[in-house]
């Protein structure tokens, strides 16, 4: 995303001394770990020295994205460098990866969330449902609108710019709310402020997980399957277990932030004509904002078209088979995004400008190429296939269940001390071959894991979105922690329900 979009993420005194500590582990640890690794002899790579030398790139890069002592996507190109220094592969298969059509799945989708931004037809969605008849001033009901606006729309741009977005409305709202010349008259619960800042967070992270693009773990994750067990999901596969997710986690977020934030009062006074001035604020739909939604609702229509199809004429219809194979997901993405270079915008503009669309987080789509490039040397080489058969002759897993609830769970814990994307690139290729050491059905573990990454909620620096509005002051840590480990538990419960029951339909 943008980098005047995506917001300065707040810390303490006491979280920059840990992340200084972080880093210089990181700077220490990474070099001791890639000698050890290279030189030490592993009884199940003494005869692939071509799989050793990558044991040790891979090792090594798990460090530093762990420890995060190097901007990831830095790490990952540094990876696939040193790939090519050592000899893996050829330069041509190590760089493949970076030319993969779902890296265009991210650009075409980043310029889209760069244009709603621009245009700000986030703003418009947003203050439209708070500002309904039916929320009016009623505590609960702007809070469970608040965070279904914030789920929604990070369903389809970045969970960091959402949250900080969202997060600049709740504070409008708390202000409105806790102003000393009439706060004692609206007599609310502090906690109701708690509340409406973690549903922030939380529903954002929650959103990211209801299509492909959401979140970079998504299309991660989908690249990896597709590489490693050649099975393609669909934008509109996703989509049906990514949608029910999102609603059931959604619900019961909503459920318990209501009553453990509660606002102590029916109704709010004033609260609805103070949205609805927000909304009148912006002022009639400009050109812009049509030409946006246009392109959007295109892109949107040409990402599901292929599964619409194949439940109206099935999978082995021509007219399904054409669209499979000639528009991909990147494909779709690229030609919504051209859109917006044709349509009109502000006065003898196009919508979006390159200049504007450049500024798009480039950074995401390297950090995507580098791991995707470690993945398929890791097949290539056999590396991952003896790293899996070693983990399967000494964890105690019995089935696809188990492996499938245990890859979630491992995912989530992983996401909480490390980012999402980071959580994604290292536990789903040692999933997958793990199942397969096992005797398993790959998919399902794969998809947990990819799921199970967004699922870090403990704490601030679990992810942008928690830091944001931690920074804020209204949510103390304790509350922070003991909210999201219980989201955390039943995140991961959801999932792997949803996971297991819907996986035969999409397989």
């Amino acid at each position: 995303m943008a980098t005047d979009v995506e917001p300065f993420v707040p810390m303490s005194d006491l979280e920059r001394r840990f992340e200084r500590v972080r880093v210089r582990v990181g700077l220490t640890l990474a070099p001791l770990i890639f000698v050890a690794v290279l030189c030490w002899p592993i009884d199940a790579l003494t005869e692939n020295p071509k799989a050793q030398r990558l044991a040790a790139v891979l090792t090594t890069v798990v460090t530093l994205w762990i420890t995060e002592a190097l901007p990831m996507p830095v790490t990952a190109l540094l990876g696939a460098a040193a790939c090519t220094i050592l000899r893996v592969s050829d330069a041509k298969t190590i760089f493949a990866p970076f030319a993969d059509q779902l890296m265009f799945l991210f650009v075409g989708s980043f310029i889209l969330a760069r244009a709603i931004f621009l245009h700000e037809l986030n703003r418009r969605v947003a203050f439209g449902v708070m500002s309904l008849n039916w929320v009016g001033g009623r505590p609960g009901r702007i809070m469970f609108a608040f965070g279904a606006v914030t789920a929604f729309i990070s369903a389809w741009i970045s969970n960091t710019a959402t949250t900080a977005m969202m997060m600049a409305i709740g504070l409008s709202m708390i202000h409105f709310l806790f102003d000393p010349a009439h706060a004692k008259s609206l007599g609310v619960d502090r906690r109701y402020a708690t509340g409406l800042m973690l549903i922030t967070s939380f529903a954002a992270s929650i959103g990211g997980l209801a299509t492909p693009i959401g979140t970079p773990p998504n299309v991660i994750g989908l690249g990896l399957i597709k590489k490693f067990l050649d099975v393609e999901i669909s934008f509109f596969e996703w989509m049906l277990v990514g949608v029910p997710v999102v609603v059931i986690l959604y619900l019961f977020l909503f459920a318990y932030m209501n009553w453990f934030c509660p606002s102590g009062v029916r109704e709010l006074a004033g609260s609805r004509e103070m949205l609805q001035q927000n909304r009148a604020s912006l002022g009639p739909w400009t050109t812009g904002q049509k030409s946006t939604l246009i392109a959007f609702l295109t892109t949107v229509a040409l990402w599901i078209a292929p599964g619409v199809v194949a439940l109206v004429a099935g999978e082995e219809s021509t007219s399904y088979r054409f669209l499979r194979e000639s528009l991909p997901e990147g494909v779709a993405a690229l030609i919504g995004a051209s859109l917006l270079f044709l349509l009109p915008g502000k006065t003898g503009r196009r919508a979006i400008t390159w200049d504007e669309a450049v500024q798009i987080d480039w950074g995401v789509v390297l950090l995507y190429g580098g791991g995707f490039s470690l993945g398929e040397l890791s097949r290539l080489t056999g590396l991952a296939d003896a790293v899996g058969q070693g983990l399967a002759s000494r964890l105690p897993l019995s089935g696809e269940f188990s492996l499938l609830l245990a890859s979630t769970a491992v995912a989530a814990l992983v996401s909480e001390t490390t980012s999402n994307t980071a959580s994604a690139n290292i536990v789903v290729p040692l999933v997958i071959s793990l199942a397969r050491a096992a005797g398993v059905d790959p998919l399902a573990p794969a998809l947990g894991a990819t799921f199970g990454a967004s699922l870090g909620f403990m704490l601030p620096v679990s992810t942008p979105c928690n830091a944001i509005v931690y920074g804020t002051g209204y949510i103390p840590l304790t509350r922070m922690i003991r909210y999201g480990l219980l989201l955390d538990v039943v995140g991961v419960a959801v999932i792997v329900g949803m996971l297991h029951w819907l996986v035969p339909i999409i397989r």
